[in-house]
């Protein structure tokens, strides 16, 4: 069998870079292990007992470009929540509310000024550097002078921890800020090789506003929209085949699975982590093995349980990011923990209710009853914590971290379970098996900057690796990480060239 492009992975990147490769007209086949699209991107019945479709691993959107939406003519509907988050603070807490300013100046205090003066910098850089994401790399000193001087300093030059201790007073608003620096990531916000920075960074310059929004019907309505359009230009998809080796001699590629098929094609799209890219093309790693650094629970209540804080209702606390013990301090005994072999003892962990804003992925019954969906992110949980005993770390990893939640509750959260089973834990171990995550890293390593870091890779896209027919289209090339459709695009343009893709 021949094709003009095999694409390894159906998780949102890889069905990106098939949906534009179709649409410029190339034979495009898809081949996927699992017997499903989506990877982490995808909504499951994680309760097959219940009509509940949760976007099991990613859950949020605000990477994703709207030239891709509109380029590709994706059917997707996103909703801006207006709720940001809510942090309980013994008895009271700091509710972030969009639409009530007042309220939030309020609630962070001597913080207010700073907060608006912070996010206001960081909200210039979401509008300058965001559109850069869709071009050819720029280079360090070209972004410098595109995003300015305090920009630059605070969040990419000196270690984020240094502008956020110099900027706020508050040990909680502190950690409010530096949490955005440590989703998936494991690291200090005083390091020298500021990866917490690069973590804020994609974080916080998201579709140039830096809003996380909620995808109606769930994360799978993303990757089934991205399907749908690869198809209708001709892609083909091939599930339950695993691809076991790429060879190539930089013209033509060999791609074999463990099915026994073998297809020869032109080019290459990989969307898996680099180094399992190269143990496929007999490749030494390229990259230290990725580290994942999360756990995450998933839960379907019967109600959402009551606060100690009378001045608001849950439905404010779980609308947006519900932060739990991660304040600044908290955070760093967390990491000293878990760098020393240790499940924190106070997880610090943050939750969001998806069904409060779009009630769509319930079925009518678990509507008419009140129920709600609720998706935990625990920080500070590297792979390392479970690997002598997965099951025993993993089982200590959600006692710990339930008792964490409820400390900030008027009520356990057990009591507002649909049902003793409707709760579902997932170390980085188990997202490694499921969705071939190496060390459940969800950005398949360290994240990069989103700028060419040598002069050779200005005007470069990078996605291309050292064999001229092989790209990387996943979250493991730069400017990968989240649900972004950003590195199928670019490994596309740096094949085919930049005028296939409008």
């Amino acid at each position: 069998m021949r094709v003009d492009a095999v694409v390894i992975g159906a998780g949102h990147n890889g069905l990106t870079a098939a949906a534009y490769l179709a649409r410029a007209g190339r034979s495009v086949l898809i081949l996927e292990r699992d017997g499903h699209v989506g990877g982490a991107a995808r909504s499951d019945r994680v309760f097959p007992a219940y009509d509940a479709r949760l976007s099991a691993y990613s859950y949020l959107v605000s990477l994703l470009p709207d030239q891709i939406i509109e380029e590709l003519a994706l059917d997707l509907q996103l909703i801006r929540r207006r709720i940001s988050s809510y942090t309980p603070v013994g008895d009271a807490g700091i509710l972030v509310d969009n639409g009530d300013a007042a309220r939030t100046a309020h609630d962070l205090g001597p913080d207010a000024q700073a907060w608006d003066d912070f996010y206001g910098m960081t909200g210039e850089l979401a509008q300058r550097l965001f559109p850069t994401m869709t071009e050819p790399l720029r280079s360090r000193d070209d972004v410098r002078s595109l995003v300015g001087e305090e920009a630059w300093r605070d969040v990419v030059e000196r270690p984020l921890g240094e502008a956020i201790e110099r900027r706020f007073t508050s040990d909680v608003v502190r950690g409010i800020v530096l949490t955005d620096g440590l989703i998936g990531t494991f690291g200090r916000p005083g390091d020298a090789d500021r990866l917490v920075n690069r973590c804020f960074l994609y974080h916080v310059i998201g579709r140039g506003t830096g809003d996380w929004d909620v995808p109606v019907g769930g994360m799978g309505a993303v990757t089934d929209g991205l399907l749908r359009t690869a198809e209708q230009y001709g892609a083909q998809l091939r599930t339950s085949s695993t691809v076991t080796s790429v060879s190539t001699d930089g013209k033509e590629a060999v791609v074999r699975t463990g099915d026994g098929l073998e297809v020869r094609a032109g080019q290459v799209f990989a969307n898996c982590a680099p180094n399992v890219l190269d143990r496929l093309l007999g490749d030494a790693p390229s990259r230290p093995e990725p580290e994942g650094a999360q756990l995450k629970i998933n839960m379907l209540l019967s109600r959402l349980p009551a606060l100690k804080d009378p001045s608001v209702t849950p439905e404010q606390a779980f609308a947006g990011t519900l932060h739990i013990n991660e304040g600044y301090d908290q955070v760093a005994t967390a990491y000293a923990q878990a760098a020393a072999g240790q499940v924190p003892d106070v997880p610090p962990c943050e939750v969001y209710c998806h069904s409060l804003s779009d009630s769509s992925i319930l079925g009518a019954d678990l509507v008419a009853a009140g129920a709600q969906t609720l998706t935990l992110f625990g920080l500070h949980m590297p792979a390392r914590l479970f690997r002598e005993d997965p099951e025993g770390a993993r089982e200590r990893a959600l006692e710990l971290t339930l008792a964490s939640i409820n400390s900030v509750l008027a009520e356990p959260i057990e009591d507002c379970l649909l049902a003793p089973d409707t709760i579902d834990v997932r170390s980085p171990l188990d997202i490694e098996a499921s969705v071939g995550m190496p060390g459940g890293h969800i950005f398949h390593g360290d994240l990069q900057w989103p700028f060419a870091e040598a002069d050779a890779d200005v005007g470069r896209w990078g996605t291309e690796t050292r064999h001229a027919n092989v790209f990387l289209c996943g979250a493991g090339a730069r400017r990968g990480g989240g649900v972004s459709g950003i590195p199928g695009r670019a490994a596309v343009a740096a094949a085919l060239g930049e005028e296939t893709l409008g």
